[in-house]
């Protein structure tokens, strides 16, 4: 790394240290080789083994050009081998993090390329978050990092400039979706969060339309009305569209909104019901990826579909064996209110399908069984070979955990229904597929007779963590697939060209 650290000063200046096999390993920095050598003789000492989310503070070097020095751990590191990028985004995510209450962080991880630079500027994007709106005091609390400057060796590269810009655009699409999933159900209600998504939308060459529970019944949306049929509160549809004049490629994003899941009539056990508030963050998802493809000026249209209910219990409820017809006119049978968010989702992937997108991607926290079947941090991810492929690399690249699940035609036969088209429940073993399997259902065909390209992204677990923070992944809403949507769009365009 070349330059003085003194020429650009901060409170904190954090340098890396990896898990090599013998030992900790003091990663490249723009120490003095003095300095450098005489830090990695102490590293044992220190307790510091270079484990991913360690943060050690020391004192400040003179030459460090910052009060103080920050180690940070990047995991596990090969002899002779660069530092993957979601390494570099994770270690300075977890760093920014750490120093909460410090005004201004310099970061001096070892970039080899553009990219590198580009994932510890997302990293430190999405370590810098906190929500503190409801707090009548922040007595006690700090404010997150204002203020990060990375050190590279590309800080003279033209193309910088636009890598950084990216970078901010995502990690504020990514802390958005964390904040509206943050925000209590007595705030986040269907038409506050209609109202949320013009407001977000604001300076962006967007049009979003809004049905109120009046135009849905008129247009036929029985899920959307069937499962907020038990709450004061109305259900709304919310529709995003960007549509720049070049657009070469046309996609359809369509996430679960349920603002509060109480299971309805089926009504789910007291214990953690409290995180059913996050049951919308598959419309957040997909709300805040199209505002980020707008933010970019992408050319693709990009329509986001936001289906949105609260699930409540009362004497207006849908019931267990009720039958609803959904838009497009195909009949479900409800027997069980708390499988609602598959009910919505059927609405907004039929509605998406009539504008004959290029493809189709939903987004929902659908299914218990997804934490089963690959826990916390992994969504799965079923449909068309054509979009999942896609999907998987984009994650990949993004440095998102999903994981491509079948969809056995077994499956499809115990959704039959006696009395409807199809009911809305089916095979336990495997629910995460069968819910998708029940979703197929609704995806319409192209102009040219075949079915339109389709993927189901379940993100039950990694959109909400309940752990301890990790990386730049706070508590409670993580805004996870914003990044993989994003990169699937523009892996689209570069395919194109």
């Amino acid at each position: 790394m070349a330059g003085d650290p003194k020429k650009s000063p901060g409170d904190a200046l954090v340098i890396g240290v990896g898990q090599g096999v013998d030992g900790p390993v003091l990663l490249a920095n723009p120490l003095t080789a003095k300095a450098a050598e005489a830090l990695s003789e102490s590293l044992g000492v220190l307790g510091i083994t270079g484990a991913a989310d360690q943060a050690h503070r020391l004192p400040g070097l003179p030459e460090a050009g910052a009060t103080v020095l920050v180690l940070a751990g990047v995991g596990k590191i090969a002899a002779g081998q660069p530092l993957s990028e979601e390494s570099l985004r994770r270690a300075a995510g977890s760093a920014v993090r750490q120093l909460a209450g410090v005004s201004t962080v310099v970061l001096a991880f070892p970039t080899a390329s553009l990219a590198d630079v580009a994932a510890v500027a997302e990293g430190a994007a999405m370590g810098a978050y906190s929500f503190t709106e409801y707090r009548s005091s922040k007595d006690g609390l700090k404010d997150p990092v204002q203020n990060v400057i990375i050190r590279t060796d590309f800080a003279g590269d033209k193309a910088l400039s636009p890598v950084l810009d990216r970078a901010a655009l995502v990690g504020k699409a990514v802390n958005a979706t964390r904040s509206l999933v943050n925000q209590p159900p007595s705030h986040l209600y269907p038409e506050s969060f209609a109202e949320a998504a013009r407001e977000l939308s604001k300076g962006l060459p967007v049009k979003v339309t809004v049905w109120d529970e009046k135009r849905l019944e008129k247009d036929g949306f029985g899920g959307i009305l069937g499962v907020g049929k038990g709450s004061t509160r109305q259900p709304r549809l919310v529709k995003v569209e960007y549509a720049p004049a070049r657009a070469t490629a046309k996609i359809a994003l369509v996430g679960k909104g349920i603002t509060f899941d109480t299971g309805g009539i089926s009504i789910k056990p007291a214990l953690g019901m409290g995180d059913m508030k996050s049951d919308m963050a598959g419309a957040a998802v997909v709300l805040n990826t199209v505002l980020a493809v707008a933010g970019l000026g992408l050319p693709v249209k990009a329509t986001a579909w936001l289906c949105i209910a609260e699930n409540m219990p009362s004497g207006a409820a849908q019931r267990p064996a009720d039958v609803l017809t959904m838009f497009g006119g195909k009949t479900v049978e409800v027997l069980n209110t708390d499988a609602e968010g598959r009910l919505v989702m059927a609405d907004g992937i039929a509605a998406a399908s009539q504008e004959y997108p290029d493809a189709i991607i939903d987004v929902a926290t659908l299914t218990g069984a997804q934490l089963i079947a690959l826990g916390d941090r992994t969504a799965g991810v079923m449909g068309s070979d054509a979009v999942t492929g896609p999907l998987k690399a984009a994650a990949d690249r993004a440095g998102e955990l999903v994981w491509p699940m079948p969809l056995p035609e077994e499956l499809r036969a115990s959704l039959d229904s006696q009395v409807a088209d199809i009911a809305n429940i089916g095979e336990r073993h495997g629910g995460m597929m069968t819910a998708a399997v029940f979703l197929r259902e609704f995806v319409g065909k192209g102009k040219d007779g075949e079915p339109i390209p389709w993927a189901h992204i379940d993100i039950a677990g990694p959109s909400f963590n309940n752990g301890s923070p990790y990386g730049y992944t706070h508590k409670q809403g993580t805004g996870c697939t914003v990044r993989t949507l994003v990169a699937y769009v523009e892996d689209i365009l570069a395919k194109a060209v």
